[in-house]
């Protein structure tokens, strides 16, 4: 609130304030000199109560003087209260507007940065909301649309297309992860191609965001990884691969959707182990979680190399760097 009055401050509030302070000023002494009230201040509550229109009645003028200064007062203050409070409400609306068409720059920090809209977009927004862990979390959409495409508290938009200036605005230099959509109106050629300058743009811009994007062709993964993209999902590939498994082991394709949605069932934890666990078998590791937290391990990412083992052999030792990918009803938090 206070940048926005500061922001229109400067030209007409602070004006129309001064005029309204002074008006009050010029009848609580008018009126105390006129008709020789007691007590200034029960002048200067004359003045507030006939400038705000309530005019209890308490006091009122009988001298012409007095009479003159409560004409002006009521014309000039009333008139100047009114423009002072549409100003302040012009304000907020304005800035309101400038939010939805996606021209001011967003302040938030550790957010996460969706560059690009398609119905994916809003899919990816709800998956986001509903893990726990970052359902109030900031999130800004960068995309070349006319104004904000959803109504959401702690969404924010930025309009334009990935550059310097527009990543500025969107505080790039502050995300915590990034996710590339693909440009649904292009090409297969030409949305790869876009994805990738993105991520280049993204990646020199600030070389520590985490950036996930989406590719629609397998053969630009490379370009992607060279671009600077920490992960990467094949479009086309993914959904080719999961309806393969329906066709082999029929329904087997109602689990993993379960496992990649945020709204319900079991979902997929990356967790960090406890010191304790450091050296322990993975057997052992295994059977304490399902036990403890009723939970399983499917797999363990090496933090050395960032490779990632499914189905570890029983005999493997849990090593410091290491992450434990885990399924969970809910985000479990092992105990040290």
């Amino acid at each position: 609130m206070i940048n926005i009055l500061f922001r229109f401050g400067r030209s007409k509030i602070i004006r129309l304030f001064v005029l309204t302070i002074a008006t009050l000023f010029i009848g609580a002494l008018g009126l105390h000199f006129f008709e020789k009230t007691p007590r200034i201040v029960d002048a200067f509550w004359w003045s507030f109560v006939t400038i705000t229109t309530v005019g209890y009645g308490d006091i009122t003028p009988s001298t012409v003087g007095g009479r003159i200064i409560g004409v002006v007062v009521m014309v000039f203050g009333i008139g100047l209260l009114g423009m002072f409070t549409a100003t302040i409400a012009s304000a907020f609306v304005d800035t309101k507007l400038k939010e939805g068409k996606g021209v001011k720059n967003v302040k938030v920090k550790d957010h996460f940065l969706i560059c690009g809209w398609s119905y994916k977009a809003k899919e990816i927004i709800a998956e986001l909301r509903a893990d726990k862990k970052v359902n109030n979390k900031p999130i800004v959409i960068v995309a070349d649309i006319p104004e904000k495409p959803l109504e959401d508290e702690n969404t924010f938009f930025v309009h334009g297309e990935v550059d310097e200036e527009i990543m500025g605005k969107a505080n790039l230099r502050d995300a915590s992860v990034v996710i590339v959509l693909t440009d649904e109106s292009l090409d297969s050629y030409s949305r790869d191609a876009k994805v990738v300058l993105n991520t280049l743009t993204i990646r020199k811009l600030n070389p520590n965001v985490y950036i996930c994007v989406e590719i629609s062709d397998a053969r630009n993964m490379q370009h992607g990884k060279l671009a600077g993209a920490d992960e990467i999902i094949v479009i086309g590939e993914l959904s080719g691969n999961l309806l393969v498994q329906a066709a082999l082991d029929h329904g087997i394709t109602k689990i993993i959707t379960e496992l990649v949605s945020n709204r319900y069932g079991n979902e997929l934890y990356k967790v960090k182990p406890p010191v304790n666990f450091v050296g322990v078998q993975f057997i052992e590791i295994l059977k304490l979680i399902k036990e403890k937290h009723n939970a399983i391990i499917i797999a363990i990412e090496s933090g050395k190399d960032n490779s990632l083992v499914a189905n570890p052999p029983v005999e493997y030792a849990i090593q410091p760097e290491d992450y434990l990918i885990l399924i969970a009803q809910e985000r479990p938090h092992l105990a040290k």
